[in-house]
């Protein structure tokens, strides 16, 4: 997840608090309070608290901002200002399905800037927008820490790797035909307010669908093996780099 400031989102700066449409109920003010009572300190919960809002509402509501401030005894400028500095935390609804594309070092060496483009046509969208009956949304991503399967798609923050043209085509086409649709390294994917519930910390009992790592994230370990290689031991002195050092 990067951290940089969301200065494309439409809605920075002043909330309207007035708009009070929302799927929050008791039932998901318990549960804000609940990730509150996980931490010695509260606030600390802010983070997850804000994911459950967007799994709940599809976005980080205005009613949602209000809750999480309420129950932590901070501002709604700080939640909003946490909301505004995290990319994953979106002011206008995700769709279903929510499509990223790395664009960043590798995988823009790779083609992440080709198939960035070519979502957009495939979907009619630009990025941080969402298709008009709502099935998808596309964003550019930063980093995604997967640069050894350049380069990466993500939907609902599930890995796509490898991806050319005609692999992001399929995908996105199944995404938008509702078809089923399985990470190549995790779960079969539900949806995107599903998975934001998953990341507030209530587990949908699927973290052990798909592999954890790759063939590119193993090879290191593999070869290791092969070879007999060993790490040296914890406390063993280094060896001097030269002659002269040793003295």
């Amino acid at each position: 997840m990067s951290g940089h400031f969301e200065s494309h989102f439409p809605e920075s700066g002043s909330v309207d608090y007035a708009d009070q449409s929302t799927n929050i109920d008791e039932t998901t003010i318990s549960e804000l309070r609940l990730l509150a009572g996980r931490y010695p300190q509260p606030r600390s919960a802010l983070l997850p608290m804000l994911h459950l809002v967007q799994s709940v509402d599809g976005r980080v509501s205005p009613r949602g901002i209000e809750v999480c401030a309420d129950i932590l005894g901070i501002s709604t400028a700080q939640v909003s200002g946490v909301a505004t500095f995290y990319t994953m935390y979106k002011r206008r609804p995700a769709g279903k399905h929510h499509v990223g594309v790395c664009t960043t070092a590798l995988c823009a060496v790779m083609g992440g800037d080709i198939l960035l483009e070519r979502a957009k046509k495939r979907l009619g969208i630009d990025e941080n927008q969402t298709t008009p009956d709502g099935q998808v949304s596309l964003e550019r991503l930063e980093c995604n820490a997967a640069c050894d399967f350049a380069p990466v798609m993500m939907v609902n923050w599930e890995f796509f790797d490898n991806m050319t043209p005609e692999k992001a085509d399929e995908l996105l086409d199944k995404l938008t035909r509702d078809e089923e649709v399985k990470s190549p390294r995790g779960a079969t994917l539900t949806s995107w307010k599903q998975a934001e519930r998953v990341l507030a910390g209530f587990p949908d009992g699927r973290a052990d669908e798909g592999p954890s790592a790759g063939e590119a994230s193993t090879l290191g370990r593999r070869l290791a093996d092969e070879n007999s290689w060993a790490a040296p031991a914890a406390d063993a002195a280094p060896a001097p780099a030269t002659e002269e050092a040793a003295k």
